[in-house]
């Protein structure tokens, strides 16, 4: 048989009667939304990876589409993924695959509005970068060279200056101004890494316009010490 609760225990239930009447429904709430944050953190995450993930097979969409030479499949595609995963990496990486397969189509204009797109809508400095630089070459080959200039101009993440460099000496030659070319080129021979193939180039446009860049003066200011930029890192041809 149950014995009455002696005074100490009762006087700890009353006080546990009264805390919870003052503060039970405060408790309640700040679990509810406790929990609640727990779930919504789970979801958000799980719709991420959905998301993700179909933005993955829609990139392998146009990557095969652009494999196959499929201009009609790779503009549905890319149109598709601007439409629903825009925001996700897949998107810009899909843009400037998209705007190679394109280019090398001879379809300028849809090359250009990929790379605009990603240039405007990649939160990703290299991505933008990489877009703008491109975007530069395709404009310096249709002779807009004033616009080319323009793509080139503000800030780039600092491991792309020399691929900046020598972007802006090529259109400076393909102006005939010889002397801003070869500033341009020796800028991108000193900043880029003395290892990468592609500094290997900007010295033989150095020399074919009768430059030693191994024995041409520093001027003052110029970086002491290389960026480790190639042209693969941008995916950027010459």
């Amino acid at each position: 048989m149950a014995k009455p609760l002696d005074l100490e225990e009762q006087e700890q239930l009353d006080e546990i009667k009264h805390f919870w009447k003052n503060y039970g429904n405060l408790i309640t709430w700040a679990l509810i939304v406790v929990f609640g944050a727990i779930a919504a953190w789970n979801g958000w995450q799980y719709w991420q990876r959905t998301q993700a993930a179909q933005a993955s097979a829609m990139y392998d969409e146009v990557d095969r589409a652009a494999t196959a030479g499929d201009m009609t499949r790779v503009e549905r595609a890319f149109t598709d993924m601007k439409d629903k995963f825009g925001r996700t990496t897949y998107a810009h990486q899909a843009g400037l695959l998209a705007a190679k397969a394109f280019a090398e189509k001879g379809n300028v204009e849809a090359a250009k509005a990929a790379l605009v797109w990603v240039a405007d809508k990649s939160s990703d400095e290299g991505y933008q970068a990489t877009a703008r630089l491109r975007l530069a070459g395709i404009l310096a080959d249709s002779k807009a060279y004033d616009d080319a200039l323009k793509q080139l101009s503000g800030d780039f993440p600092m491991e792309f200056e020399g691929l900046v460099a020598d972007r802006r000496g090529d259109i400076y030659n393909l102006q005939g101004k010889k002397g801003e070319a070869r500033t341009e080129y020796l800028k991108a021979w000193r900043s880029l890494d003395e290892r990468a193939e592609y500094r290997r180039l900007v010295g033989v446009k150095l020399t074919a316009m009768g430059v030693d860049p191994t024995a041409a003066p520093v001027p003052p200011g110029a970086a002491a010490a290389p960026a480790t930029a190639t042209a693969a890192s941008a995916g950027v041809k010459p």
